[in-house]
């Protein structure tokens, strides 16, 4: 099977092909693929893709798949009332 013809993320539309000239060029981790190819970010946040990508990389480095971290954890973030904003905006 043809690497090029291979799609990882849909979402990116990354191939197969694409992962392999990124581990050539030294990217490692998946949050280095993240920031180079939005491998992950798209509307599926990776839970296409995710796993794929864990595996090529465990494949490529010989790393235990179980020791390839697939994404950080993000804080949850509270939403802020434009009034709040507004009142702000208004003080300064």
């Amino acid at each position: 099977m043809n690497p090029e013809d291979v799609i990882i993320c849909r979402c990116s539309d990354v191939t197969l092909q694409d992962l392999y000239d990124l581990f050539e060029q030294g990217y490692e981790t998946y949050e280095e693929l993240k920031r180079i190819a939005r491998v992950g970010m798209g509307p599926c946040q990776a839970n296409t893709c995710g796993k794929m990508v864990q595996w090529e990389i465990s494949k490529a480095f010989g790393i235990p798949l179980e020791e390839v971290d697939i994404r950080n954890t993000r804080p949850l973030t509270m939403g802020v009332k434009l009034s709040s904003i507004e009142a702000q905006a208004d003080e300064e």
